[in-house]
């Protein structure tokens, strides 16, 4: 049997089965343009076999066309009526049996099957967070794309010395290469928001270094964007002791203790990590 996609009219149905009325506290936002989730499956380059990861899968738009992709899939749905309906949906449409797992993206730890790919149309409010927390726990996850707003898009493939550059470009980094891969309009969702969004590709490259040398280069990412105007020194000074003991480390790691956090590229501040490690 063909898997067919959902449609605008029978988005707005099953929303009204359900007595489903969108929160933004949820993001909930959902995609009623079956062209639009065939373009973010193609973009993903989703092949056959690959064991895809959707987060917020909602009414099951892009779920389903996912599905002619691969029958591999394991979904994570935070509103319990959503999750209840989409496996119904999924067989109304063609689809074969998905995982479907009812809970909190930010508060799953563990999946039962181990994902190849992350494909998502990830809430606004939380689209960073849920990134970086399956890009560190789920390092099976070698690829993928997300649809986020614009500005996030823009934030999390930006490069240093750019004025979108800041905590969430610097932390991706650490675990993938991000570019931006396409614009989406506002005209596909339902209920439209407020703004555009646009599609994030990523891939993952070998590991800059171990979780404790993440964590601290980390930690001096915040501490350096949390005070962007200022310059290193001085931005860290906090953080590592002094600005004379931040000055020292910057010298010692090859960085000019004038210059400002967005100059720094996420290797850069791995090296002032190190040399902060080794000075404790």
């Amino acid at each position: 049997m063909t898997i067919t996609l959902l449609g605008a009219s029978e988005v707005r149905a099953l929303a009204d089965e359900l007595e489903l009325r969108p929160t933004k506290s949820l993001g909930q936002n959902f995609v009623v343009d079956a062209n639009t989730c065939k373009k973010i499956v193609r973009i993903a380059d989703v092949r056959a076999g690959e064991r895809v990861l959707e987060i917020g899968p909602g009414l099951g738009s892009l779920t389903l066309a996912i599905l002619q992709a691969t029958s591999k899939v394991s979904v994570i749905e935070i509103d319990t009526r959503l999750a209840g309906r989409l496996a119904q949906t999924v067989k109304d449409h063609g689809g074969g049996e998905i995982e479907i797992i009812n809970a909190d993206a930010l508060h799953v730890k563990e999946l039962n099957f181990p994902p190849d790919k992350l494909v998502a149309n990830l809430p606004y409010n939380v689209s960073v967070p849920v990134l970086l927390h399956f890009l560190e726990l789920f390092p099976s996850i070698q690829s993928g794309l997300v649809m986020v707003q614009y500005e996030v898009a823009d934030r999390l493939a930006a490069q240093p010395g750019s004025k979108s550059y800041g905590v969430p470009s610097a932390k991706a980094a650490w675990w993938c290469d991000v570019e931006l891969s396409d614009d989406v309009s506002r005209n596909v969702f339902w209920p439209m928001p407020n703004v555009d969004s646009a599609l994030v590709s990523f891939r993952r490259h070998a590991p800059i270094g171990d979780e404790t040398l993440r964590k601290s280069t980390f930690k001096l990412i915040d501490s350096a964007f949390g005070k962007r105007r200022k310059m290193l020194r001085s931005a860290l000074s906090d953080l590592i002791g002094s600005s004379s003991k931040a000055e020292s480390l910057l010298v010692e790691a090859g960085i000019d203790p004038t210059s400002r956090g967005e100059s720094l590229d996420v290797s850069q501040f791995a090296r002032l990590a190190k040399a902060w490690l080794a000075s404790k």
